[in-house]
């Protein structure tokens, strides 16, 4: 079942709201990988399999594309997503 979107986009103050139609999108777009790759598990026809794993791709390659544009319009966001790859390196040694 796809996500909502987690916030009322009208009661947003202006300028919070490119970034939360951002984050929305990528919600979207990783609900819609996790849609295909399911479906592809379940497919027993492998040209079936093989479009909807394509296509998941595709999706991933758009979580990238709307990812880059929040975290050029949100410099918290990321300064996050550092600090978060900085501690996975920290406890895995990777």
């Amino acid at each position: 079942m796809p996500s909502k979107i987690p916030v009322d986009l009208g009661k947003l103050k202006k300028e919070d709201i490119d970034k939360e139609i951002l984050r929305a999108a990528i919600i979207a777009e990783l609900d819609a990988v996790n849609l295909y790759e399911q479906m592809a598990a379940l497919a027993t026809n492998k040209n079936i399999r093989t479009i909807l794993m394509d296509i998941a791709k595709e999706e991933k390659t758009h979580v990238g594309e709307f990812q880059a544009l929040l975290l050029r319009e949100d410099q918290e966001q990321e300064r996050e997503l550092e600090e978060g790859r900085r501690e996975v390196k920290e406890i895995t040694g990777k």
